[in-house]
Parts: C-alpha cells; sequence; structure tokens
C-alpha cells in the first residue's frame, strides 16, 4: 500500500514536470500565428471601447509611441541637414594651407606661436610633420632634410615657404625654393604663396623683390625679420625673431618656482665679446665695483653656431637664476636672447641703438630698432649706453622679491599675449589675402 503511494506521488511529480515545461514552451517558445482577420461583430453589452478587433495585446500608449518616434525621427533628419549645410559652409569658407618649413624660423612659428606639434618629437628626424586648425584655416606643416622640391605631396593650393635669407649660400637655396614654387603656379598646382623670410641682419633682402606680386611676380604676403625699412603692413610685415631653434631652444612652460623663486643672480651675459664693440664696453662696466661678481658673466672671443650640452645647459640655467638678462646689440639690435629671457621671466636690458646696414624706420614704424616690440608694448630695460647700467643694477638690489615676482608675471604675460598677437595677425592677414572676397 505504501508502495502504490509512493508510485502515485512520483507519476504526480513528473506530471506535473511535464506540464510546466509545455506551459514554459507555450509561453516563451512557441510562435505566434497571425490571427485571422475577423468580421467584427457587436457583444450583447455594446462595443468593445478601445479594443481592435483580433489585437489580444492592447496598448493605450500605442499612439502616442508613434507620434514620439515620427517627431524624433523628423528632428533627427532636421538636425543631420543642419550638420551637412555647416559642413558645406565650412568647406567653402575654410582656407587650407601647406607650411614648408626650410628654415629654423619655421619652427619658431609653428611650436612656439601656434603652439603646434611635430611627429616624430625627435629634432634630429629627416622628416617632421603636423597639422592643426585655427580660424578658418586648416594648417599642415612640413619640415626636416628629406623635405626637397619634388618628393613631397603638394596638399593645398596655398603654401607658406619658410625661408632663410641671411647670407649668400641660404639665398641661393631659399631661390630654388622660390623657382619650384612659381613652377608650381604656372602648372596651377597652387594657387597663393606667402613666404616667411629670416632676413639678412643688415635688411639687404633686394634679392627677393622680383618674386613679389607687386613687383610683376608670384609672393602675395612677404614676413619678415629685423626692421626692415620697406614694411607696409599692406604685402610686407614685420616677423619676430623669436628664439634660437637651431639650437633646439624649447618650448619653456612657466612654472611656480620660475615665477616665486629668489634668483641668485642680478643679471646674467653669456656670450661672444667682439673687438671694439660696446660688448668689450659693457665688460669693462661690470668690472667696475665688482658688478661682474653679482652677475653670471660668461664670455668667449668667437661666435660658436652650436652649443655643447653643458653650455646649453649653462645658458638656460643662467637665464632662470638670473633677475635681469643683458642684450647688447650684435651685428642687429634684435638677437634670440631677448626671447629666450622672456621665455624664462628674466628681464631683458636692451642697448637700444641702431646698427649698421639699411634697417629702420618704415612707412609705417617710426621708433627702430626693435620697433614691433616697442609696438607691442615690450615691457623690457631701454638703455643708449651701457654706462646706465651700475644705476639699473643699484636699483635693482632694492627691490623687493615681491616686486620681481609681480614684474616675472608681467613679463611672463606680455609674451604670452605677444605670441598669441602674432598669430592672429599671421592667420589674419592669410585669410584677407587668400580667401575669396564676399563682395560683389
Amino acid at each position: 500500500m505504501r508502495g502504490a503511494r509512493k508510485r502515485l506521488c512520483s507519476a504526480l511529480i513528473v506530471a506535473y514536470g511535464l506540464f510546466s515545461l509545455y506551459a514554459a514552451y507555450t509561453v516563451f517558445l512557441r510562435p505566434r500565428r497571425t490571427p485571422a482577420p475577423r468580421t467584427p461583430h457587436r457583444d450583447r453589452r455594446g462595443p468593445r471601447d478601445h479594443v481592435a478587433a483580433g489585437n489580444e495585446e492592447w496598448n493605450p500608449w500605442e499612439g502616442d509611441e508613434k507620434s514620439e518616434l515620427v517627431a524624433s525621427q523628423q528632428r533627427y533628419e532636421a538636425n543631420l541637414k543642419m550638420i551637412k549645410n555647416a559642413r558645406s559652409h565650412l568647406e567653402q569658407t575654410s582656407l587650407r594651407v601647406q607650411v614648408w618649413g626650410k628654415a629654423a624660423i619655421g619652427l619658431y612659428l609653428w611650436q612656439h606661436i601656434f603652439e603646434g606639434h611635430l611627429q616624430p618629437a625627435d629634432v634630429t628626424a629627416q622628416w617632421r610633420e603636423g597639422s592643426l586648425k585655427a580660424g578658418k584655416t586648416y594648417f599642415s606643416f612640413l619640415s626636416g632634410p628629406s623635405v626637397v622640391p619634388g618628393y613631397f605631396s603638394v596638399e593645398a593650393e596655398n603654401v607658406v615657404l619658410v625661408l632663410n635669407g641671411r647670407e649668400k649660400a641660404k639665398i641661393t637655396y631659399a631661390t630654388q625654393w622660390l623657382n619650384y614654387a612659381q613652377t608650381l603656379i604656372q602648372t596651377h598646382k597652387i594657387e597663393r604663396v606667402a613666404v616667411v623670410l629670416l632676413g639678412n641682419e643688415q635688411c639687404n633682402n633686394e634679392w627677393i623683390h622680383p618674386y613679389l606680386k607687386r613687383n610683376g611676380g608670384f609672393v602675395n604676403l612677404l614676413f619678415v625679420t629685423y626692421d626692415y625699412a620697406l614694411v607696409n603692413e599692406e604685402d610686407i610685415f614685420q616677423w619676430p625673431l623669436g628664439v634660437a631653434t637651431y639650437r633646439n631652444f624649447p618650448v619653456v612652460e612657466p612654472s611656480w618656482s620660475m615665477l616665486h623663486d629668489s634668483r641668485s643672480y642680478l643679471c646674467n651675459f653669456l656670450g661672444t665679446v667682439y673687438k671694439n664693440s660696446s660688448r668689450e664696453a659693457l665688460m669693462e662696466i661690470l668690472k667696475q665695483d665688482g658688478l661682474d661678481k653679482l652677475c653670471w658673466i660668461a664670455a668667449r672671443e668667437q661666435w660658436q653656431p652650436q652649443e655643447t650640452n653643458e653650455s646649453f645647459k649653462n645658458y638656460q640655467d643662467a637665464l632662470l637664476q638670473s633677475d635681469l638678462t643683458l642684450c647688447p646689440v650684435g651685428v642687429n639690435t634684435e638677437c634670440y636672447r631677448i626671447y629666450e629671457a622672456c621665455s624664462y621671466g628674466s628681464l631683458p636690458v636692451i642697448e637700444d641703438v641702431m646698427t649698421p646696414g639699411d634697417c629702420g624706420n618704415s612707412s609705417m614704424y617710426h621708433s627702430a630698432p626693435l620697433q614691433l616690440l616697442k609696438t607691442m608694448g615690450a615691457p623690457f630695460i631701454f638703455i643708449k649706453n651701457w654706462k646706465e647700467l651700475p644705476a639699473v643694477l643699484e636699483k635693482e638690489k632694492k627691490m623687493s622679491l615681491q616686486e620681481k615676482i609681480q614684474r616675472r608675471k608681467k613679463l611672463l604675460e606680455w609674451y604670452r599675449n605677444f605670441k598669441a598677437w602674432m598669430r592672429q595677425k599671421f592667420i589674419n592677414t592669410l585669410e584677407n589675402s587668400f580667401l575669396p572676397s564676399d563682395k560683389g
């Protein structure tokens, strides 16, 4: 009897399990048939409001969901159309410019003024390139020994050619690039050309005149270093000399210690002392009353185009550890030292005299030398004779650290704004000259 009950219980459990499996199959796995259309009929209790014939799963929000879906689709299509229109408008109004950096000053333009990056980062690489968008313009930059005429892709109708015209050998190389650009103009590979020129230190730049459009050539715009007398702010513009990128002077990011730490030296001068120059007079004045003991002075008799790792580190340390950087004239009043001192918050003390040559006041500026820096309100100390230096250093001794901190902040802020202003001026000049006019 007990065995019969056990078998009955087992049978019931098996039956329950089979029923559960069938129910699960019916609910979750069995394909649903589309119900056949029925002939509408009237229930004895009257019509069934809101229930469609043959629809057993009524959704009271179905109408709202369909309306929202349609509205969402319409909004998406409208946004897509707006984006396409904006992109089309951008493509119509944007300028594409390829910069060929065939002089070291091109790195100052790209890395210091435009704050652009280059790949690879290795400064000894044979080929380096970068790109960025600024204003309405897309810029791409090429540099390195492997960038030679005919062996790289010309990818824009507008070109900025960065050249060195400081001496005869450099001019010969620069004219090869200008002739290559002229061939591309004649074959309609490019349309417009601007030149950024490291000019001659005595402003003897007549060799480039035939290439200027104003003289029947093809160069639309010229940006040139030093106080070139033909600067007119129409097609010839003054450009800053910048830092010595050919010596790999870096982009310097200001730090808290650079601004706030006390510096060990009142001033510094590390450079070449030429015979019968004002630099010799400077050395004599520094020796008086032991002023040279208060400053970091390292003079040499012969100029060296490249620095050793040790001498370059000493130079950077001197800028960082000095409140003032002495900037005597060389072949030209403007020198790399001015901009390098600004990078480290060391105030330039500049010998404000004109050097021999053809540099001077232009039709636009009357404050030569250093007319570009003066026009931009450079907060430097300008002196006419190094005999004024002892009074400058005496005043420096009496300044508090807080006063020097405020001066450093002012100098670094000015230099940052100066580079930003040069960047915007460069972009605006290109766009105003190269973009089609909206008039008419």
